[in-house]
């Protein structure tokens, strides 16, 4: 599944939030941690003077030195010592895709929060990396209260299907976490009815016919789910649930899992052969921008979306 945890932190208590994610994610998969800190030289470089630039590696060691102390305070509150920390020194979220190199490794992100306003951020670094590496990322947004060094406790994992391989192929992902993490899945359906249909008395349909093709949507989705759910048992999860509901896919997601605690969001991207970076996809974007909850985004089976 994945060999390793990478944790890019800049020395802000806004990118620690995603420590206890990762903790709890790591313990549960049984893989390390490594602690990343990248000395964005093309940032400095454009803030210092004719005269400061005169100085310029010193000053870029120093403020790698400053940063490898740092993270190497940091590794201290982790338990079991399964820690490495690493600092590299060019492009911040080019140093972050490079370390992660390999698709098995899973970088966790936090993002940055919006204070007064019901959404969230994802950042320049972080965005630059969701859509530039080829990797699984973990999302977590940062909040406004001190972070706990708390283990953080997922309890489940959500997944919104909407009949297609794309969305499907996370599933094995959520499967093998949801064993080895003790997690309940969720997994949800929400069905759109079509604006012909619902102009009843506009010619299209009457109310009668309008209720009878709801219903007809409805037993569909719970079908499907009830296809995926056999499915998932059968590779040895033991608990699932279904939702079934109407509406826009990207407002019932982020509603659903809101109203789940401690849950963890998991949805597919879209890949592009040939291009270097990755499309979300509108219901992505969204809810990656809007949700509160953590999100891990997974990359698609490469072999199966060509284009």
């Amino acid at each position: 599944m994945y060999d390793k945890i990478l944790v890019p932190l800049d020395g802000s208590k806004a990118a620690e939030y995603a420590l206890p994610y990762a903790r709890c994610v790591a313990r549960g998969l049984q893989i390390p941690i490594e602690l990343l800190a990248v000395v964005d030289v093309v940032e400095m470089t454009r803030k210092l003077s004719a005269a400061e630039g005169l100085f310029l590696n010193s000053l870029i060691e120093e403020q790698a030195n400053t940063l490898e102390n740092y993270l190497q305070g940091t590794a201290k509150n982790f338990p079991d010592g399964s820690v490495q920390c690493r600092v590299e020194r060019g492009d911040a979220a080019g140093g972050i895709i490079e370390s992660a190199a390999d698709p098995r490794t899973l970088i966790a992100m936090a993002t940055h929060g919006r204070s007064g306003l019901n959404r969230w951020l994802v950042g320049s670094v972080a965005e630059k990396v969701l859509r530039g590496a080829a990797n699984p990322l973990l999302l977590v947004r940062a909040g406004d209260t001190p972070v706990s060094w708390n283990m953080a406790a997922f309890k489940s994992v959500l997944v919104s299907l909407d009949g297609s391989e794309l969305a499907e192929s996370v599933l094995p992902i959520v499967a093998e976490m949801a064993k080895n993490l003790d997690l309940e899945i969720v997994l949800l359906r929400v069905y759109g009815i079509p604006h012909a249909v619902q102009s009843a008395g506009e010619g299209f349909f009457d109310n009668t016919q309008l209720d009878a093709f709801i219903t007809s949507l409805k037993n569909e989705s719970l079908e499907y789910l009830e296809g995926k759910t056999a499915g998932l048992r059968k590779t040895g999860v033991k608990r699932i649930r279904t939702l079934v509901r109407p509406g826009l896919a990207a407002d019932e997601i982020i509603s659903s899992v809101r109203e789940t605690p401690n849950s963890l969001l998991a949805m597919c991207t879209h890949g592009r052969s040939g291009v270097q970076r990755w499309v979300l996809g509108s219901v992505t974007e969204t809810v990656v921008r809007h949700s509160t909850n953590p999100v891990l985004v997974v990359r698609p089976p490469v072999a199966k979306h060509h284009e």
